[in-house]
């Protein structure tokens, strides 16, 4: 019997001794240097969990692009160790991409009721292999991930619901904080759960990834009150006006807010938008919005109310093209038509990257005597995002051993690290990560091992990843130079020239104004189709491909003489 339990005990520790010489590995696969596309990789030994998975918005130099997404590579290939995909809240840059993630994976999805709510409206857009596995869940609760186990954790966003997740491992407890702000009056909801986060810190945090896009910014974000307080203030001063408001369709409690300060003043509201009314549709739903009887009216009948007795809340605040408020501005919506009886609020803060596009927008309101207020007018804005302090906080509770800043640009990063330093965390205990970069802990410390296939996928309509480098250096070819085409029908065997060269000119020059160039053009081109076929031997068949290549590079040569563009030449040889 005693060397039974001693067997038994023997095993026991031989199994903890096992575990404890496991392996954490954390891999972002994007929102590292980037704004957007969100998703991190945790591996303990042969489990794996994944931490959101959302979407980036194509640059400027991704001409037709419609979405980015991660590089899916390294998921697909070690599918069977997936334990799960744990989301933090419902924003796109975190949720987004999760319906091409179920093109090839089917893993169980665990989120709160909010976003698994979104989710399941963007799913109905998509056609997928198969059913996909949403789990709900709540703050505090657990779920076990093979070796790994995840807990959720309340925060303060911009959106409900939003939580932090610590994932417990036999090595130790990762905290990663997803997307959060401490406000401690919040418009729904408690304020951030501090007192777990503090707990955590007591028993031993091995690892805080923590987001970053506020790191450049001292002191505190405001309180979502604070919007609450400008808006009252705008319908006050605006009472003759009819009222639209373009926010972040996922911003809930921004959304009920202006429902709330609407009411209060006598005022109708519509929604427009196809994403707004998805959102705001599902918070109603799930009792995230709570709106009074008789306020809402569809879009299409305010033409039954005068304009001071409305208020619009659309999308487009970020001066996307064809989103409702950019219709609206160039007058291209069929219920919306706005003049100098509308206020326009843009209640958001462009996204790095869109400035242009928001500017556009003001631009066209303002040249037809439409009233537009932003936040550098009035705060109807705050961030749903931790400034230095807030950041300074978690780190105080958390009291990491390692830490590695996530979610924004390199600046952004770097400003986080410059926190942790400032906190007295030893520089070999930060690690500033990239894409693709795998991060190992084990009982003998941290240290970088090696990189996995991690990128940039792109989507344009359909198509998932079948724009490449070469397909956007055309594009990007055809946008800054324009396009000639040139088609010559040969007889090869004689070596006559039948017909042609004709000369097709697109985005390069306009062709009534340019007939001599045009001229000249053709002319180069009978050239170098004669040239070539006079000069080829005659026991040599006549080679299509250098023909095209010849004249590719005497009419680049002689264009950039003439014009200084190198257009994109594209020869069509027809042989009979």
């Amino acid at each position: 019997m005693v060397r039974k339990q001693q067997n038994q005990t023997r095993q026991q520790k031989q199994q903890k001794q096992q575990k404890i010489n496991g392996k954490i590995k954390i891999i972002p696969l994007g929102g590292l240097g980037e704004i957007g596309k969100n998703m991190t990789v945790v591996e303990y030994d042969n489990d794996m969990i994944i931490i959101d998975c959302g979407i980036g918005f194509p640059d400027e130099d991704m001409p037709g692009i419609d979405l980015v997404i991660p590089d899916f590579t390294y998921l697909e290939a070690n599918k069977e160790r997936i334990k799960g995909v744990f989301l933090t809240h419902g924003h796109e840059d975190h949720i987004g991409a999760i319906p091409y993630l179920l093109r090839t994976l089917n893993p169980p999805i665990y989120g709160t009721p909010l976003t698994l709510g979104i989710i399941r409206g963007k799913l109905e857009e998509h056609v997928l292999p198969w059913t996909p596995n949403l789990k709900t869940v709540k703050p505090r609760d657990r779920v076990r991930a093979g070796e790994m186990e995840v807990e959720f954790i309340h925060v303060n966003h911009s959106i409900a619901d939003a939580c932090a997740l610590a994932i417990h491992t036999p090595l130790g407890t990762l905290v990663h904080t997803g997307d959060f702000k401490l406000d401690t009056t919040p418009i729904e909801g408690e304020m951030m759960d501090v007192v777990r986060l503090g707990e955590l810190g007591r028993e031993g945090v091995l690892l805080l990834m923590c987001e970053s896009t506020n790191a450049e910014r001292a002191g505190h974000t405001p309180s979502e009150k604070k919007v609450g307080a400008s808006l009252e203030y705008i319908f006050s001063t605006h009472a003759k006006k009819r009222i639209i408001i373009a926010t972040f369709s996922s911003n809930v409690h921004r959304v009920q807010q202006i429902i709330d300060t609407s009411a209060r003043h006598k005022r109708k509201v519509a929604i427009t938008g196809r994403s707004m009314i998805n959102i705001v549709n599902a918070a109603m739903e799930l009792g995230y919005m709570k709106v009074p009887a008789g306020v809402l009216v569809d879009i299409n009948d305010i033409k039954r109310y005068k304009p001071n007795e409305l208020t619009l809340v659309t999308t487009g605040s970020q001066g996307e093209p064809m989103s409702a408020l950019y219709r609206m501005a160039f007058s291209d919506h069929s219920q919306v038509t706005l003049d100098a009886n509308d206020v326009v609020v843009l209640s958001a803060s462009a996204i790095p990257g869109n400035e242009k596009l928001v500017g556009r927008i003001i631009n066209e309101l303002s040249r037809n005597e439409v009233e537009v207020l932003h936040d550098a007018v009035v705060e109807v804005h705050v961030s749903g995002h931790a400034c230095q302090e807030e950041l300074k906080l978690m780190q105080a509770l958390t009291k990491p051993k390692y830490f590695m800043p996530v979610h924004g640009e390199n600046r952004h990063l770097s400003a986080n690290r410059e926190l942790a330093r400032y906190m007295g965390m030893n520089d070999r205990n930060i690690f500033l990560s990239e894409i693709g970069k795998v991060l190992e802990i084990d009982a003998n410390g941290a240290r970088w091992g090696g990189t996995v296939p991690a990128g940039k996928v792109l989507v344009d309509g359909y198509g998932v990843g079948d724009v490449g480098n070469i397909v956007l250096r055309d594009r990007r070819h055809l946008a800054q130079d324009g396009l000639i085409v040139v088609v010559a029908t040969v007889d090869t065997a004689g070596r006559m020239l039948l017909s042609g060269p004709d000369i097709v000119s697109r985005g390069f020059v306009y062709v009534r104004e340019s007939e001599e160039l045009m001229d000249e053009v053709r002319q180069v081109a009978y050239d170098t189709v004669n040239d070539v076929l006079t000069h080829t031997r005659r026991r040599d068949e006549v080679d299509r491909m250098l023909l095209k290549k010849r004249m590719k590079d005497d009419l680049t040569k002689f264009l950039y003489t003439k014009t200084k563009r190198k257009p994109m030449i594209l020869p069509v040889i027809m042989d009979v």
